[in-house]
């Protein structure tokens, strides 16, 4: 996500999770999908480092968003079950926004965020589903949409402060994971990146050849100059489709 959204209207200063301290040494099964765990395997302790990296700043009296039990939320549904990724930057930095998956917020926050409701737009110009008021994007994940995040935290009013901080390792992996999965018969499973601006772009490479529909992220200072038109959830649907998967039912439910 972009700092763009965020409206930097803190809570209090102090506000430290102490729920980041408890994942550091968690085994892995017990912070998400086992599939997931087998395939981040290889990247544990760099997954370690940055846990300890988020509890660190906490334990600082840094307010870190997403809160510790959404943090890897991303990974919550199996791997094998995923069929379109969304990547987004960072997590929104505004408090109460951000729920670990990528453009989502809950079904309390109000207004909805820029980004998002920029997205709503096109889903409506591309498929005629009409916006809702609330950013529960849970019905995607539901159905093997993964929203992943670049960066998996951030800090409350600083947009960017978590990168280069080691989730970029965990994330190229996970990307790599989802991309390298086969079938029965050892073909590719189906999937679809959705990359929207350049950091989500950037991983192109690790597809290994999937299908990837880009454009311009969809923050307010961008969408105008290719978001808008650009057709990706029944351009999705189409590939899905001729890859011998369902498509993805995009309409979400009223509140």
């Amino acid at each position: 996500m972009t700092g763009e959204d965020a409206l930097f209207d803190l809570e209090p200063a102090g506000v430290a999770d102490p729920g980041f301290a408890a994942l550091v040494d968690r085994p892995l099964e017990e912070l998400m999908a086992p599939d997931w765990a087998q395939a981040l395997r290889p990247v544990e302790r760099q997954l370690r480092d940055a846990l300890a990296y988020v509890a660190g700043r906490a334990a600082d009296g840094a307010h870190v968003l997403p809160s510790a039990r959404n943090l890897l939320r991303a990974f919550s549904q199996p791997l094998a079950d995923v069929k379109v990724l969304i990547l987004g930057q960072d997590p929104y930095p505004t408090p109460g926004h951000a729920v670990g998956l990528s453009f989502a917020v809950s079904r309390q926050t109000r207004p909805i965020p820029r980004s998002l409701a920029n997205i709503y737009r096109e889903l409506h110009d591309d498929l005629g589903l009409p916006p809702r008021i609330h950013g529960d994007l849970s019905a995607w994940t539901d159905q093997g949409v993964l929203l992943l995040n670049r960066v998996l935290s951030v800090e409350a009013g600083k947009a960017g402060s978590h990168r280069g901080k080691g989730w970029e390792a965990i994330t190229t992996a996970a990307v790599t994971a989802v991309a390298n999965r086969t079938d029965d018969s050892g073909h590719q499973s189906p999937l679809v990146a959705i990359l929207w601006g350049k950091d989500a772009e950037g991983v192109v490479p690790l597809l290994g050849g999937a299908p990837s529909i880009v454009s311009v992220h969809p923050s307010p200072l961008s969408a105008s100059r290719g978001f808008f038109g650009s057709k990706p959830f029944s351009r999705t649907n189409e590939l899905l489709v001729a890859r011998g998967a369902d498509p993805i039912n995009w309409e979400l439910p009223v509140l």
